[in-house]
């Protein structure tokens, strides 16, 4: 903000005046002005990132936790055992769509390629 204000004024100055030399001292103010408002936002900026990255440690803590513990309860619980099959029954595989067949299949084709391009060295 105060940047493009002072190099505005100060390029108006310059051409009014005839010379960046006698249009300077003029400049300085403005100059001082947009430096410390650069510094202020620079300290804002800086502690701004630090906050940001504490909070994200601590949500990531929170996650992990909610993770483990969601991880942990039925294993603590007494019927474990009994939830695996019913779980492992009510699982099942992902149905090949017509264009993961085509994916793969395109994949495979690109990986024999490159082999083929290898064993031709």
């Amino acid at each position: 903000m105060y940047v493009g204000q002072y190099r505005r004024q100060a390029s108006e100055r310059v051409s009014a005046v005839g010379g960046r030399g006698k249009a300077r001292p003029g400049n300085r103010r403005a100059a001082e002005k947009a430096e410390v408002f650069e510094e202020a936002l620079a300290r804002v900026s800086s502690a701004l990132a630090r906050a940001a990255r504490h909070s994200a440690a601590e949500l990531k803590a929170e996650r992990l936790a909610a993770a483990r513990a969601a991880k942990e309860s039925p294993i603590s619980s007494g019927n474990a055992p009994a939830l695996a099959p019913a779980m492992a029954s009510s699982v099942r595989p992902p149905e090949k769509s017509s264009g993961r067949k085509k994916r793969d299949a395109s994949s495979i084709a690109l990986g024999q390629s490159r082999q083929a391009r290898r064993d031709a060295r």
